[in-house]
């Protein structure tokens, strides 16, 4: 069995001006956004992870950065051009409230498999690429987590896949700012066991070694039991 533990980044400049901010260079975690990161150390705590992939986009460095130096961690760290940003083309810099009124949002919005941005990719493309990021993840050898620090149109894309969803659906779900979402994946099953969570915490002893089994009556609550 693997556990996936999906990050998004912390708030943004980009976030603070609802700004589309894409695969712009430069964006960087706003004042409430470095808070979020320092509060990680603590909420992500003594985890240990067989690997941390990050998105090649500064503000995902910037948020797993002050764990990475107060943990001393040793898990590998991989930037993944997988997991970055989607690349919304000529969207990119462009304020929400200026795109909301472009006839295409309502592609977006509605039947997101559809929109293919301009100058950019499409959302499937983009889907397809977060998954192969997820799986080699998920192939890794080794009874410790993995940690993905990403975006959240690319969190909810692999949410809406593991779940059985459509993308036309993904928009159905929200991920928060420095949120962590869990999914564990056995023999091909993936179960959502964590989602959106933007206060609490890791366990350290979040290992793989646990029997996570869909029981009769819903979970035991019994971690590894």
């Amino acid at each position: 069995m693997a556990r996936i533990v999906l990050l998004r980044h912390a708030h943004s400049v980009a976030n603070e001006k609802n700004v589309l901010a894409g695969r712009t260079p430069g964006i960087a975690l706003s004042k409430t956004g470095r808070e979020q990161a320092l509060q990680l150390v603590n909420r992500i705590g003594a985890t240990e992870f067989d690997e941390i992939a990050v998105s090649p986009m500064q503000r995902c460095r910037e948020t797993i950065d002050p764990w990475l130096v107060a943990a001393s961690a040793q898990s590998r760290v991989v930037v993944d051009e997988s997991i970055s940003e989607v690349d919304y083309g000529s969207w990119s810099g462009k304020t929400l409230a200026s795109l909301r009124r472009k006839s295409q949002w309502k592609v977006v919005q509605e039947f997101p498999s559809q929109m293919i941005f301009p100058d950019g990719e499409s959302l499937l493309e983009m889907q397809g690429r977060a998954l192969s990021g997820f799986y080699r993840l998920n192939s890794l050898k080794g009874r410790r987590p993995r940690l993905m620090v990403s975006h959240g149109d690319v969190i909810k894309s692999i949410v809406a896949h593991c779940l059985g969803m459509h993308l036309d659906q993904f928009q159905r779900l929200v991920i928060e700012p420095a949120s962590i979402t869990i999914i564990d994946t056995d023999e091909g099953m993936s179960r959502l066991v964590r989602f959106n969570d933007a206060k609490g915490f890791l366990s350290s002893g979040s290992s793989t070694t646990g029997t996570h089994e869909s029981a009769l009556g819903g979970s035991t609550g019994n971690s590894d039991k």
